[in-house]
């Protein structure tokens, strides 16, 4: 996601600092003309506005509220746009440290998978302060395609959880639907096409059909592993509230599978193959050589 952000915003003409761990990642963001950091206080020390894609909760509180983080390195005034999903406690929390040392962070989950971010076709959820926000907006039409305000800090948060328990039970559903497809001996070409231009088609269907149609998860838009933090999260929130999630808690355990199953590494659509799996179908991966060697 960082990655797709800093590409899109350097075309769109801003001057763009960032720090990844990942060498590769900043080499890559160099090649871009981007002015890679050797961590992420140079950063917060240069920037005014910054923006966060975080992948844990333990990188989460690190970039923020470690020795070397934005709380202690960024100035007062700096405007931090939050991306990452996680639990409202730890935003609240990061929002809190910060605010003390006078740096505005906004509450602003994305919806979208990074193959939409790649593309730009992502919606952000922006809350919190309306001036900070309304100060952003070029920098939100830089990398996203929409942005909508949507009040109090957290609501951005309340609305990702909405977000990611609808993609958790829209993603089985179309793998279901595949599988039916596969076992009714259907040509599944024929059936994305079909399908996708019905009543039946979504957006999960669109995005994830297509590797489920190939049978290969191994360029992962989302993988499995990362993908189980945003469910343990909605669970637990949903359960802190009492509110029932059927469907959200019936899909739970395909994605557990798909962990068990050696697919941590692979996009989430892989919970079309645990389905296959229990059918007791059996098609080899697209692309064989990739996986070799995956555990």
């Amino acid at each position: 996601m960082g990655g797709a952000f800093a590409k899109h915003l350097l075309q769109a003409g801003f001057a763009v600092a960032g720090f990844d761990p990942d060498p590769r990642r900043a080499s890559e963001f160099k090649r871009r003309g981007g002015n890679p950091a050797a961590s992420g206080a140079a950063v917060a020390a240069r920037c005014r506005t910054l923006v966060t894609s975080l992948p844990s909760i333990k990188a989460c509180e690190a970039v923020f509220l470690a020795r070397d983080g934005i709380a202690a390195h960024a100035r007062r005034g700096t405007v931090v746009i939050e991306t990452s999903t996680m639990p409202l406690e730890t935003k609240i929390a990061v929002h809190e440290a910060c605010a003390a040392r006078g740096i505005t962070v906004l509450d602003c989950p994305i919806s979208g998978t990074g193959a939409q971010a790649a593309a730009k076709d992502i919606s952000v959820y922006a809350s919190g302060e309306r001036a900070a926000v309304e100060q952003c907006a070029d920098v939100f039409a830089g990398f996203a395609r929409s942005m909508h305000y949507c009040g109090a800090f957290g609501n951005g948060t309340k609305l990702k959880f909405v977000a990611n328990l609808l993609v958790t039970i829209h993603n089985l559903a179309a793998a279901e639907a595949i599988v039916l497809g596969l076992k009714s001996g259907l040509d599944l070409d024929l059936l994305f096409k079909v399908i996708r231009d019905g009543a039946g088609n979504s957006r999960m269907f669109e995005v994830r059909g297509p590797l489920m149609v190939a049978n290969d998860y191994s360029d992962a838009h989302m993988k499995c592993e990362v993908y189980q933090k945003d469910i343990d999260v909605i669970g637990a929130y949903a359960a802190k509230l009492r509110c029932p999630t059927p469907l959200f808690e019936a899909s739970k355990p395909y994605y557990s599978s798909a962990l068990a199953q050696g697919h941590a590494r692979d996009d989430t659509a892989a919970i079309c193959a645990v389905l296959e799996r229990m059918a007791g179908i059996e098609r080899k991966p697209s692309h064989p050589r990739k996986r070799k060697g995956r555990k």
